[in-house]
């Protein structure tokens, strides 16, 4: 499995247009075939931080999703909603399970 967490620091003046891209783009990925998991959270501390986590079943399907419609068009409108550099993670995972609490 891959998971990918990504930080993106959103230009307040442009929250509510990245928001409305961010919720499409999350709704269309969940659909993907591969995608196990896409979501999309706003930061407790800043709401002005959007938080990714995505879990891709292999890379090809991550590969795939990178070549959608919805990613293209979330990636070209990027850079004028970013007030900073974002932050990209990804992990290859070899194993994974719940964790009772």
């Amino acid at each position: 499995m891959l998971v990918i967490h990504a930080t993106f620091p959103i230009d307040p003046d442009r929250r509510d247009e990245a928001l409305e891209l961010v919720e499409e783009l999350a709704e269309d990925s969940r659909e993907e075939d591969g995608v196990v998991d896409y979501r999309v959270a706003t930061d407790v501390g800043d709401p002005n931080v959007f938080r990714f986590f995505e879990r891709y079943e292999d890379e090809a399907a991550f590969g795939s999703h990178a070549e959608t419609d919805h990613f293209e068009a979330f990636e070209a409108a990027l850079p004028d909603l970013l007030s900073g550099e974002p932050d990209v993670t990804r992990f290859d995972v070899e194993s994974a399970s719940s964790v009772e609490l």
